[in-house]
């Protein structure tokens, strides 16, 4: 078993492709299952750096779609074309802000491959990206348009259950699922809702 921070074959097979990082695996597999990224949407990448997440997004939406990054560090590879990035705290941004820096009103698909930064222990790490990830549903129920996309990752503990309740009431499909470019020993599962219902559309946080 390779351990976390040990470079593996996805992140060889990441360094070849030219991606930032071994997490667009994660992504690509969840996108060739669900489907949820189509050429011309509007994308915001909660959580964007180092950047592999905008690398993939960016080719799947093309030159129609529009593509947002947020993050507290700026991505480590060149934006896309067309692309946008906010410095910020995802914990601090708000709808309202979102709209104010890029023009869009509304947006096709919200990820999140937001991560807190680990202290080692268990329970605190949890709940931090607890935190995190209810934020993040929280812009998406804002931002998504009826029938919009969302895509979080967390780490699996106490709370989790709950948000995954929120996710299947709010959208048509709603389902945590464990991509195979996960680390065996990560406690990290992602959480897709698809469709947004038209009655979840939230006021802006």
């Amino acid at each position: 078993m390779t351990r976390p921070g040990h470079p593996d074959a996805y992140y060889r097979r990441a360094k070849s492709q030219g991606y930032a990082a071994r997490s667009v695996y994660k992504l690509s597999e969840m996108d060739r299952r669900y489907g949820f990224l189509k050429s011309g949407q509007a994308v915001l990448d909660l959580g964007c750096h180092p950047g592999s997440w905008l690398q993939y997004a960016a080719k799947k939406v093309g030159k129609k779609g529009r593509l947002v990054g947020v993050d507290l560090q700026p991505p480590g590879v060149e934006m896309p074309p067309g692309a946008q990035f906010i410095q910020a705290d995802v914990l601090e941004l708000t709808a309202k802000g979102v709209r104010g820096d890029t023009g869009i009103e509304i947006f096709d698909l919200v990820l999140s491959d937001v991560a807190p930064r680990t202290t080692g222990i268990k329970d605190r790490d949890a709940a931090a990206s607890l935190e995190l990830s209810e934020a993040a549903l929280n812009l998406a129920l804002a931002l998504l348009k009826p029938g919009g996309s969302f895509l979080a990752k967390v780490y699996f503990g106490p709370g989790v259950d709950e948000l995954i309740r929120r996710i299947k009431r709010a959208f048509k499909l709603g389902k945590g699922h464990k991509p195979e470019a996960s680390r065996s020993a990560s406690k990290e599962i992602y959480l897709l809702g698809r469709g947004l219902k038209k009655a979840a559309q939230a006021p802006e946080p």
